[in-house]
């Protein structure tokens, strides 16, 4: 084989080193919750999933994150990781998701991660996301350039279920008001919540958690991080980039977005089946359980892996970390 010939990525080997660099980010994060300080828990876990991405064999390149350049101690957008060994993908992370819920003691922080082959995640600014999502059940139901009311009526019909039955996943944000109002104009429930849309735009593709939709504007990193679990669980997910300001709009033509504003489908923004979506919780959550210390000082953490490619699957794992 050519030493230039870009290794064949093994997603189930890969995604077992990186649900090692979650849940060390996640533990790295444990300190800090409740201690008011979003910036030295942002930066526990950001040093921690540095150093553990580090040790893998790979050529790894965030393509989307919170951290720019000239913003250390952030994973940058560009920044490379890895031994340089082994196959080259793309990363988009989120060490600390919900910074502010932490901070605060509150539910739904976790450690996030998408991983796919090099050249597949979208490439972009940290910036703000138009986003839909829905699970399996629900996929090319929706089209993000309709109203939420002609969204839910689709939805309902590819469930097979009555609009009213609906429960649409919303950040309470004062931007989103017309969003819940039409819900609530059609009789449908609106689960709210603070931060974090990664574990909301997961929850319309897992059952157990009685949400069919998720809708609303955020973090772009956030969202393709949401596009690759999707992808990985089946589900769909639409967005549009939504730039504040003619900077932002640059921004994105010098990364190669000719038309920012378009839509993304889920397989513009991961162009390939090979990827898989990682993630530990921090505090309690809806989708996950966190951070636990007993009394020996054994760590435990549950944690949430997904896979694309044929498998399509997902797991849940209870780890113990001494």
């Amino acid at each position: 084989m050519n030493i230039n010939t870009p290794v064949q990525l093994n997603v189930q080997s890969l995604a077992h080193d990186f649900l090692k660099v979650a849940q060390v980010a996640a533990i790295a994060a444990y300190p800090w919750i409740g201690k008011s300080n979003k910036i030295q828990s942002d930066g526990a876990g950001t040093e921690a999933m540095r150093n553990q991405l580090n040790f893998i064999n790979m050529s790894g390149k965030v393509v989307i994150g919170e951290g720019e350049m000239d913003e250390a101690p952030m994973l940058y957008i560009g920044e490379e990781l890895g031994t340089g060994q082994g196959p080259h993908v793309d990363i988009a992370v989120d060490p600390v998701e919900g910074t502010n819920l932490m901070s605060k003691g509150q539910d739904n922080s976790l450690t996030v991660i998408a991983v796919a082959a090099r050249g597949s995640l979208l490439h972009a600014p940290d910036m703000y996301m138009q986003k839909i999502a829905v699970g399996p059940k629900a996929k090319g139901f929706i089209n993000i350039d309709a109203s939420l009311t002609e969204n839910m009526r689709s939805v309902a019909k590819g469930l097979g279920k009555d609009v009213k039955e609906l429960t649409v996943m919303i950040q309470d944000r004062p931007r989103h008001d017309h969003l819940i109002k039409q819900v609530l104009d059609l009789g449908a429930s609106v689960k709210l919540f603070s931060d974090g849309d990664v574990t909301a735009a997961i929850a319309t593709a897992i059952d157990e958690m009685e949400a069919d939709i998720l809708v609303g504007i955020g973090g772009a990193p956030e969202g393709v991080i949401s596009a690759t679990a999707l992808k990985c669980l089946g589900g769909d997910f639409q967005a549009k980039l939504v730039p504040q300001n003619k900077e932002e709009f640059d921004r994105c033509i010098h990364m190669g977005l000719s038309n920012p504003e378009k839509v993304l489908l889920i397989d513009d923004i991961v162009k390939s089946e090979d990827c898989f979506f990682v993630a530990t919780g921090i505090t309690d959550g809806l989708l996950l359980k966190g951070v636990r210390k007993k009394e020996d000082g054994t760590m435990l953490t549950h944690s949430f892996v997904s896979m694309g490619g044929r498998t399509q699957n997902y797991q849940f794992i209870e780890a113990y970390h001494k």
